[in-house]
């Protein structure tokens, strides 16, 4: 039973520092205004990024779990310094809410398409005129004369 927890211990919690140090810096966002992930922040003298990569750095090889790290970061800097939402509570509406109105597209849009197909032909007020037989013997002879060359 020890074994077990100890293997399920290194295989859960133990991998190196460097890794957790990437994985999570990728999973925040520099506060500086940039909208940048953390760990790809390029400004030349951020006066953000140097400091909250120091204290991942410090968290990592304190031995804090990831979510505890994940925790602090939120505290200090609020929810927006998180790369995506939790997927907890109300942060699941910013997955749910593209698929719905993903869906409402559609659906409109087949609404709509269905709507053009199926109207009517426009009706001429009153009526077209009929045509003798001998008015279109005088229009078909015209169309040849102007059309020869």
């Amino acid at each position: 039973m020890l074994i077990l927890c100890a293997v399920i211990f290194l295989i859960a919690g133990a991998s190196d520092p460097a890794s957790r140090f990437s994985d999570i810096g990728h999973h925040m966002m520099c506060i500086c205004g940039c909208n940048q992930i953390l760990l790809e922040c390029n400004h030349v003298g951020c006066p953000a990024s140097d400091g909250m990569r120091g204290e991942l750095m410090a968290a990592v090889n304190r031995g804090d779990s990831d979510s505890l790290v994940e925790q602090a970061f939120v505290q200090k800097y609020g929810p927006t310094v998180l790369a995506a939402p939790t997927g907890k509570g109300f942060d699941r509406v910013a997955y749910i809410i593209p698929v719905i109105a993903l869906i409402l597209g559609f659906g409109l849009i087949v609404m709509v398409v269905r709507a053009w197909r199926n109207r009517p032909a426009p009706a001429i007020a009153g009526g077209l005129p009929p045509i003798r037989a001998s008015e279109l013997d005088q229009f078909r002879e015209q169309a040849r004369r102007e059309t020869e060359l």
